[in-house]
């Protein structure tokens, strides 16, 4: 998952699910017009930012560039293959397998740290007469993504003219998240902690895409 997420497990343990935030951007990339991979842009809570970053600031003059976050945003983008990079793409109905990422970058915009990176195919896909249908979500549900508001939450480069993504947020999450930390629903921390990335409970909380071409 994220990069030391069971040191922000212990440190956050009094918090109920989720413990991380993310207001998300996608961007499905095509090429000759076969859908070729994914490009991620994930901006995380100013607490999350704040404890991921400590002691990264090598010259200590109080700013964290990209250069002092490459290792950083390498070693995150390779924790998240355990996790299916917390994306699921179908194209023409078959589930698509991802390579190795790319291009993986962090960079700090106000309190917020930004992680970027290219997930690409194994195999350029083909959409045919179907769609291309994303979803992104944490099965565990410690992160919770959230689709940015705006029309460059999503976006398309090389695709074919004429193609259209429909963005679907989840809805009344708060009150789901809100009766787990009560109790209402027997879904204590321990509940939340015994899920792992083969889980299904995080898909409720799903964002989807939908990209429709003529």
């Amino acid at each position: 998952m994220i990069v030391t997420v069971a040191a922000l497990g212990a440190a956050t343990a009094a918090h109920a699910h989720p413990h991380v935030w993310v207001t998300a951007r996608a961007q499905l990339v095509y090429a000759e017009g076969k859908v070729t991979g994914v490009r991620h842009s994930w901006s995380f809570d100013p607490e999350y930012s704040s404890f991921v970053t400590q002691g990264l600031d090598a010259d200590k003059d109080g700013k964290l560039t990209p250069a002092e976050l490459a290792p950083l945003a390498a070693t995150n983008t390779e924790n998240l293959a355990e996790f299916g990079y917390f994306t699921k793409l179908k194209v023409a109905g078959k589930e698509q397998a991802f390579a190795e990422p790319k291009e993986p970058g962090m960079r700090m915009e106000g309190n917020a740290l930004t992680l970027s990176f290219l997930l690409p195919l194994k195999t350029p896909a083909a959409p045919g007469r179907g769609v291309a249908a994303m979803e992104v979500y944490d099965p565990t549900y410690f992160v919770s993504f959230a689709f940015a508001e705006g029309a460059d939450a999503v976006t398309l480069a090389g695709a074919p003219q004429g193609c259209t993504a429909t963005v679907t947020r989840p809805k009344g999450d708060g009150a789901k998240v809100a009766d787990a930390a009560g109790g209402k629903t027997g879904m204590s921390e321990a509940f939340f902690e015994a899920l792992t990335a083969a889980s299904n409970y995080g898909e409720q909380f799903a964002n989807r895409v939908i990209v429709a071409c003529p």
